[in-house]
């Protein structure tokens, strides 16, 4: 999927700017990650999401490489000083999709049914939702997890389905489920790019192909974040939505990872406030849980 996504940034360079679209004008390098090859544990447990960018951002500072390519929901929500993200491509579908070869839904799995996630956003909303239900920890890529659930090591699991769609295996998913069933990580279905801050010449490549509204929604998501301090040992969740009159609606919830506790909240404004609203998400979402409820979940 990262190699999906590097060349279609590529693609919309090129297409934006003549001498990109040379022969040989873009690079692709591949870089393998610690979080892509420790795959028999939870990101939790080796170090969190930053592990999927920590060699990227070396070759960043390194200037062995010029652009980063992400799944925005990857990104930690502290870059390192001297990297931003600067371009975001238009968000795909943030929604999860359900897999199953056996089941076509949550309620037509038996108690006891095996969910693979190593999300615990998706874990707790999971037994909050359905509670007769086991979660185990899954890792690998989209197609792995897919052949588990295949084979009966799981009886279902969850996958973003933009995803699905950019890997082509949008018949993975028997069902989409609403962000009122379960509700997005920041980020989900959102490609962005890192460069090294102050990068003029890279800043002006990716201007023309940055989505703005895409930018604005996950300006609100990471602001979030960042208010919450989370993390991937955090179940946070958070999708930010425009209407046509440019107002943004940040929806936010954060649990504990067993599900027997999950806090809601709404924050609207306008679009250009995107940063204040998911700072007030985070504020409500505090103010709900309170001190103990947030030392349980660090």
């Amino acid at each position: 999927m990262a190699l999906r996504q590097a060349h279609e940034v590529r693609d919309r360079l090129a297409a934006a700017h003549k001498r990109l679209a040379e022969p040989h004008a873009v690079e692709i390098m591949p870089i393998k990650t610690t979080g892509d090859k420790i795959q028999d544990r939870s990101l939790a447990e080796i170090g969190g999401k930053g592990l999927f960018v920590k060699e990227i951002d070396e070759a960043l500072f390194e200037r062995r490489i010029d652009l980063a390519v992400h799944s925005v929901k990857d990104i930690p929500t502290w870059l390192p000083d001297g990297l931003a993200l600067a371009c975001f491509l238009e968000r795909g579908d943030p929604r999860d999709a359900f897999v199953s070869f056996n089941a076509a839904d949550f309620g037509d799995l038996p108690a006891n049914a095996t969910i693979g996630t190593s999300s615990l956003r998706r874990q707790a909303q999971v037994l909050n939702r359905w509670p007769n239900l086991k979660v185990r920890p899954i890792r690998g890529n989209a197609d792995t997890r897919i052949r588990k659930v295949a084979e009966g090591q799981f009886d279902a699991t969850l996958l973003g389905f933009a995803g699905l769609r950019r890997i082509g295996r949008e018949d993975a998913a028997r069902r989409l489920l609403t962000p009122e069933e379960m509700l997005p990580a920041a980020g989900q279905g959102a490609i962005g790019v890192e460069i090294r801050a102050g990068d003029d010449g890279a800043h002006a490549w990716l201007e023309p192909i940055n989505h703005a509204e895409t930018a604005s929604r996950i300006a609100a998501e990471r602001a979030l974040l960042d208010e919450l301090q989370g993390s991937c040992r955090t179940p946070i969740a958070g999708l930010a939505e425009i209407d046509s009159t440019g107002m943004l609606t940040l929806r936010a919830l954060v649990a504990l990872p067993d599900g027997s506790v999950l806090h809601r909240a709404t924050q609207t404004g306008p679009r250009a406030d995107a940063i204040d609203i998911g700072k007030a998400a985070g504020r409500a979402l505090k103010a709900l849980g309170g001190t103990a409820f947030f030392d349980a979940i660090r």
